[in-house]
């Protein structure tokens, strides 16, 4: 094994290490390990230059996630979605499958925009009153809402799914748009398993009648997100916002325009017409900044992490290792095999240190049997099923902590329906020909 092949290898167990034993934040590591182990490899005078080529690499898919989260936080704020959650309880009352159902519907909704938290937020707030009224098993809407999350966590603006596009060097057309009919199986599976744990809840509890308002702990169903949340919605501006959105999600399928201009003239449109005051303007993006500002960092650090890192030659070190030991007749079965293994490794690894420190060692390896950057790339996004089942989730501790329930219950309820998920997204994927086998 080569030196760089062996400081490769040093550094990611190095980083995985810190990431998991909390030592480092990821964007620290992804930034300041790659530039020690550089210097350290000879590489001073040229760390400098590689850091910026990977910065310009990876800095499209940062400005596309930074919009994306403004247009669906703005979507949210301006109560784009309120009319479907209140169509969902209407059309749930005393029913405990119908409610079952109408949470893993709302929580595949409100979960496009890519953020777990906030789908927990509103997914409880929306339907935990419901819940407990109809005396539902407490377990069910938080296995409900971390199941639809974790295949919508797969959009293009989510975490995932940008780790691999900033690590690969992938756009989203590449990436994302070949996984959407395994998403939409996916997305149909869940609604299966919410329909079968609804029918034993009705056979259980029976159908109820409840009514609307603030009795009997129902509460008034209104999702307050911050503190102004009412003085932001704009119901008079719901077909617009609508207009807006559906033409946003056509031109992203069909590839109009790159996704990250995209979101940033619509971004910049839905701004301006939900909220025309320069000073509600500002208050807005300062607001949303504070939850958009972490992830572009993230991503920009990967930028100088997998720039390093191919700059010194150490991934191709490592990849000619990988492939020296990979039997002849399993090389061409890598896409697969990385489907496959993605499921313990993303449970047990953080995002950032399977998607940075594994996923481009085994695109890399994969690329000597003919097989594509994005085809392993979309392989190893299937695990996202059950990867937000793990307990290095920070959003998952919000879920449990909003529902009562603990980790140990919600892992015992979903992993099993979570891994048939990724399966299931898998089998889908390699049918239509996303995923070699």
């Amino acid at each position: 094994m080569s030196t760089l092949a062996i400081a490769g290898f040093l550094m990611v167990i190095i980083f995985m290490f810190l990431l998991m034993t909390k030592r480092i934040s990821a964007m620290n590591g992804l930034i300041l390990l790659p530039i020690v182990f550089g210097i350290a490899l000879g590489f001073g005078p040229k760390v400098g230059a590689m850091a910026l080529a990977g910065i310009r690499q990876v800095a499209p898919t940062a400005v596309m996630i930074a919009f994306a989260m403004f247009f669906f936080m703005i979507m949210i704020d301006a109560g784009l979605f309120d009319p479907l959650i209140n169509a969902i309880l209407r059309a749930t009352k005393g029913d405990p499958m119908r409610v079952i159902v109408g949470t893993a519907l709302l929580a595949g909704i409100v979960s496009l925009d890519g953020d777990g938290a906030t789908t927990y937020i509103i997914t409880t707030s929306a339907m935990l009153a419901v819940h407990r009224k109809l005396k539902i098993n407490p377990i069910i809407l938080p296995a409900l809402a971390i199941m639809q999350n974790g295949v919508m966590n797969i959009t293009p603006w989510g975490g995932p799914t940008a780790r691999v596009m900033a690590a690969l060097n992938l756009d989203a057309s590449q990436l994302f748009v070949p996984l959407i009919p395994g998403m939409v199986v996916g997305t149909i599976w869940i609604l299966c398993v919410a329909y079968y744990w609804g029918m034993g809840e009705r056979k259980r509890l029976g159908i109820q009648t409840i009514t609307e308002g603030g009795h009997a702990g129902l509460g008034n169903f209104s999702v307050e997100l911050d503190e102004n949340a009412a003085e932001l919605k704009r119901p008079k501006l719901f077909m617009v916002n609508l207009l807006l959105t559906v033409v946003l999600m056509i031109c992203l399928v069909s590839g109009v325009l790159p996704l990250n201009v995209l979101f940033m003239i619509c971004s910049a449109v839905a701004l301006m017409i939900n909220y025309p005051s320069l000073k509600t303007q500002g208050e807005r993006i300062s607001y949303y900044g504070t939850n958009v500002l972490p992830n572009i960092s993230m991503v920009l650090g990967a930028g100088i992490f997998t720039g390093i890192m191919s700059g010194t030659k150490m991934i191709d070190a490592m990849a000619k290792t990988l492939t020296n030991n990979i039997p002849e007749s399993m090389g061409s079965h890598l896409a697969l095999i990385t489907g496959l293994t993605s499921l313990p490794f993303d449970y047990f690894l953080t995002n950032d240190a399977y998607y940075f420190g594994i996923v481009p060692i085994l695109a890399k390896t994969a690329a000597n049997y003919g097989i594509s950057a994005a085809e392993i790339g979309r392989a190893s996004l299937v695990a996202q099923g059950c990867h937000l089942l793990s307990p290095f989730v920070a959003s998952t501790y919000i879920l449990i902590g909003l529902n009562g329930v603990t980790l140990e219950d919600l892992t015992k309820k979903a992993m099993l329906p979570s891994i048939m998920t990724s399966l299931i997204m898998l089998v889908t994927a390699i049918v239509l020909g996303a995923i070699p086998i």
